[in-house]
């Protein structure tokens, strides 16, 4: 790299493509390189609004820490620390991208992370770390989290209306001292006076109920159709609503508990998708509000709002059903509740499981207060449902192998509370799933997929994968399947759920479905043996149920006998 390409960050050619797309306002690289402007020493995104400076007095950054090194300080309209991050492949160096986002995930949600801790977690020594982040990223570990936080404090400052006492601890900074030294260095504004200016050109931080309300930006497109159609048919009742908006559209919502420093917060968040807009507004329940840094990026996550749709639509022009523009992967907001809903999704409909997963909520789960329309119950902990007796599972019909399948879950993120969280070692996840009762490879992948956000999972036993891929009046073999999808690495899972995709196309437009009461064991049981819903994108698709897994296993553990059943075509 030449000496203008280590400066910057871009490379004189990269340089002149990203100034077209300055001009442009091209959404498709928000997040993907910054640009400061010498004449006023302000950096921005490329979706900035504010007129165009010209050429000489552009310099582009390809992350927010190397352009506020070079003394650069963060634009109040266009504001970086909304601008999408980099998903898990988008860089070269892996173990550098991994750090990046435990880095911003430990400003975000207010965690005191020291580097060597971080090389620890990583398998690396604390030198080789340094090194590595240096040469991937242009600036040290300590100097990307530094502007990861005061980016993560600048928005508190906007969107709340906190004390700033309270805007430093939750920004990870151990006093307030520190705060107002690093904040002044950087921004050569103390934050009292930058809250002052910045609070005009920021989001509303209060909606009209007093709920506290952010903006997070995507990269377009954006298959919104497909996402809300995928939430919608998978909503369960009490845990979850789909209602309509006033003005059009839909909002989704659900309840939530985190952990937040010692103690556990509870409430519930809504999300609503503006058409033509590159972002979506989150809502946040008071009881949430202390933990926003935390709530906000596993919106993210869920969402999969750092995806990069103009890599994933190109590596994926293969497929035999043309996916949407701007297809995503829909994650979770609870790594351990995604596992438990694979699971109980086992060899049921998507009815059938929303339906277990609503008699588990209410039998086991606790009320939640104050409860906002069709939400009124969190999902149980993983401690209730370890010390949960099997006659309980029973007693909400569940068979006793997958009762036992949802209790090692639970004891394994008992142990440890990062292992079914995005940035775990999949490999590593993957063993561990593998060696607990009642889980085989099919899934293993939904859970790698949907609790860790892994984009390069693939079910090659799923029947809604192996149709699409099968001649017109027959599915695929395994085999086949696995070794047509070589072609899609390292997007697997967006390969996947395009396929299910063409199955189940959403229809236009998405109409939200009603708040019923989830019906009695025996109607449920009922209504599972005789009215089975068998889409092939159901929420755990029923494929698995065609052939037992590498081990020798059902889903549903080893010995149970099962009958095949013939997919009807898609509706």
């Amino acid at each position: 790299m030449n000496r203008l390409a280590a400066a910057t960050g871009l490379a004189p050619q990269e340089s002149a493509a990203a100034y077209r797309a300055l001009c442009a306002h091209d959404a498709r690289f928000d997040g993907h390189w910054f640009v400061g402007v010498t004449s006023t020493r302000i950096y921005c995104r490329p979706v900035c609004r504010v007129k165009t400076p010209v050429r000489a007095n552009c310099r582009f950054f390809r992350n927010a820490a190397l352009a506020e090194a070079e003394g650069f300080r963060p634009c109040l309209r266009c504001r970086p620390e909304l601008a999408p991050g980099l998903a898990l492949v988008d860089s070269a160096e892996v173990l550098a991208l991994h750090a990046a986002r435990r880095l911003t995930r430990a400003a975000r949600e207010g965690e005191c992370l020291s580097m060597p801790a971080l090389a620890a977690e990583l398998g690396v020594t604390d030198r080789h770390l340094r090194r590595i982040f240096r040469s991937a990223h242009g600036v040290s570990p300590l100097d990307y989290l530094g502007t990861q936080r005061l980016l993560q404090a600048k928005q508190l400052l906007t969107d709340t209306d906190w004390p700033i006492a309270e805007v430093a601890t939750a920004s990870g900074f151990s006093s307030l001292r520190r705060f107002h030294a690093a904040f002044a260095a950087r921004y050569r504004l103390q934050p009292t006076r930058w809250r002052e200016g910045a609070r005009p050109t920021g989001s509303p931080a209060r909606s009209a109920s007093g709920e506290l309300r952010l903006r997070l930006a995507f990269r377009p497109p954006y298959d919104r159709a497909g996402v809300l159609h995928f939430l919608q048919r998978r909503a369960v009742p009490g845990l979850e609503d789909m209602h309509s908006l006033d003005g059009g559209g839909l909002r989704w919502c659900r309840s939530l508990a985190v952990q937040h420093e010692g103690r556990t917060l509870a409430g519930w968040i809504g999300v609503e998708l503006p058409a033509d807009q590159a972002w979506l507004m989150a809502t946040l329940s008071d009881g949430l509000a202390p933990a926003l840094g935390k709530v906000a990026q596993r919106l993210r996550e869920a969402f999969d709002l750092d995806a990069d749709p103009a890599a994933i639509d190109a590596a994926l022009a293969g497929l035999p059903v043309q996916p949407p523009a701007g297809l995503r992967m829909v994650g979770s907001v609870d790594g351990f509740e995604a596992a438990v809903r694979v699971v109980l999704g086992q060899q049921v409909s998507t009815a059938a499981a929303r339906t277990l997963t609503a008699r588990l909520v209410r039998a086991m789960g606790e009320p939640l207060t104050p409860s906002c329309g069709g939400v009124q119950w969190l999902f149980p902990t993983p401690r209730a449902l370890h010390e949960a007796s099997v006659d309980r599972f029973l007693a909400v019909g569940l068979v006793r192998q997958r009762a036992l399948a949802i209790q090692a879950l639970a004891r394994l993120v008992l142990d440890d509370e990062q292992a079914l969280r995005p940035g775990a070692p999949v490999e590593a996840v993957r063993r561990r799933l593998l060696d607990l009762p009642g889980i085989g490879p099919w899934t293993v992948e939904l859970i790698v997929q949907r609790a860790l956000g892994w984009p390069d999972a693939f079910p090659a036993h799923d029947l809604g994968v192996l149709q699409a891929l099968g001649p017109p009046e027959g599915r695929c073999s395994p085999a086949t399947a696995l070794a047509r999808a070589e072609a899609w690495r390292p997007w697997r899972s967006y390969a996947m759920a395009g396929l299910w995709r063409g199955l189940d196309p959403p229809a236009e437009p998405a109409r939200p479905r009603p708040i019923v009461p989830p019906p009695t064991p025996t109607d449920a049981a009922a209504h599972a043996q005789t009215a089975p819903d068998r889409s092939p994108a159901a929420h755990a698709s029923p494929g698995h149920a065609a052939r037992p897994d590498a081990a020798g296993r059902h889903g549903t553990g080893p010995g149970r006998r099962l009958v095949r059943r013939a997919a009807p075509p898609p509706r």
